[in-house]
């Protein structure tokens, strides 16, 4: 009896030897090592590649390939600190992972030369808060009401200038009529370059409504999106849905006459500075870039409501992304009053 006892010892001795073996393997052993090194970093490469079908010869895959895990090692960081709660926004990879610095600029398309910035009339800070005092809107968001159409996708053409123009013609036609209609925004990028526009090159969107003041506007479904400015203009005023009198600027820097028009008046359009990484792969939560400038005007975008959580205030904005970035294509910007990323600095809406 002993000695069979004695057998089955060693055979359980045997047996855990045996797992703490493969335990150590596991974690010590070539598996830790291949983790870390550029096989496995090539594979998550070559995944992000093969799932927005991108493809490059072999000198230029290099070049990509180090934007990409630089682009990767930062929103990891960023991730880290956020979890941790040091950090209010999440970051997250995207199709935009591998862009140089010029295609992000490209990208951006609201900059132009600072001299050559067009403004028009300024609706009065003291009418839009004696207009928001009647309502007490303590939180506002325009796609909750119907204002709002869904997230559209400029593609690699510099055209943010036109979805912030159409957004906030939707969202009045839409006050006015009941109906939320699709406008073209190639129908800007393609015949609005005589009124100062340059198509995926950039714009600033007082210049858009410029040319919709003049002609109206299509919808999508009669003049379709294509994110080329290569072709001619097919406009056809037979076919347009929009029109507008004219366009008013809400006063430059004062964010509360901004969530005043917001308020009473529905959608604005914005320009801000999202030149920034951070920016880029947003992904979740307030942004809060302490490098933005409000001056430096680089992207424009829709601005669809405000709110609050967490006892932090916030604006609502509608980016032309597709709905791969942020929040369903959305972004939530911290709102303190500091005119943060320029956010009030040129904002604007349209009069139907």
């Amino acid at each position: 009896m002993e000695t069979k006892q004695a057998g089955v010892h060693a055979v359980q001795q045997a047996v855990l030897l045996l797992r703490a073996a493969l335990l150590s393997v596991l974690l010590c052993g070539p598996w830790q090592v291949l983790s870390d090194s550029d096989e496995a970093v090539l594979t998550e490469w070559e995944v992000w590649k093969s799932s927005h079908g991108v493809a490059y010869d072999e000198m230029d895959d290099v070049q990509r390939k180090a934007i990409w895990e630089d682009n990767k090692r930062m929103i990891d960081d960023n991730n880290q600190r956020f979890f941790m709660g040091m950090r209010p926004f999440s970051m997250a990879m995207n199709k935009y992972g591998d862009l140089t610095k010029l295609e992000y600029d490209i990208l951006q398309g609201a900059r132009i030369n600072a001299q050559f910035v067009k403004r028009g009339k300024t609706n009065s800070a003291r009418k839009l808060r004696n207009a928001a005092k009647k309502i007490d809107a303590s939180a506002v968001d325009y796609r909750n009401r119907g204002y709002v159409t869904e997230v559209k996708d400029q593609g690699y053409c510099g055209s943010c200038w036109a979805f912030s123009t159409t957004g906030a013609i939707e969202g009045q036609i839409y006050k006015q009529t009941g109906q939320l209609v699709s406008l073209s925004e190639q129908n800007l990028v393609d015949c609005s370059r005589s009124y100062g526009t340059y198509g995926c090159s950039g714009a600033w969107m007082a210049n858009a409504y410029d040319y919709v003041v003049s002609n109206g506007l299509q919808s999508t479904n009669t003049y379709p999106y294509t994110s080329v400015d290569t072709q001619p203009c097919y406009y056809d005023s037979r076919l347009a849905v929009a029109h507008i009198q004219e366009y008013r600027f809400i006063p430059k820097g004062d964010e509360q006459a901004l969530a005043d028009a917001v308020a009473t008046i529905g959608p604005v359009t914005v320009a801000i500075d999202a030149d920034h990484a951070s920016f880029l792969f947003y992904s979740s939560g307030i942004y809060d870039e302490p490098a933005c400038n409000p001056n430096n005007l680089s992207h424009a975008v829709l601005l669809v409501g405000y709110g609050s959580e967490g006892g932090q205030d916030y604006w609502i904005i509608k980016n032309s992304w597709g709905t791969g970035w942020g929040e369903g294509g959305y972004m939530r910007l911290v709102r303190d009053g500091s005119n943060t990323c320029g956010i009030a600095s040129y904002a604007l809406y349209p009069v139907l």
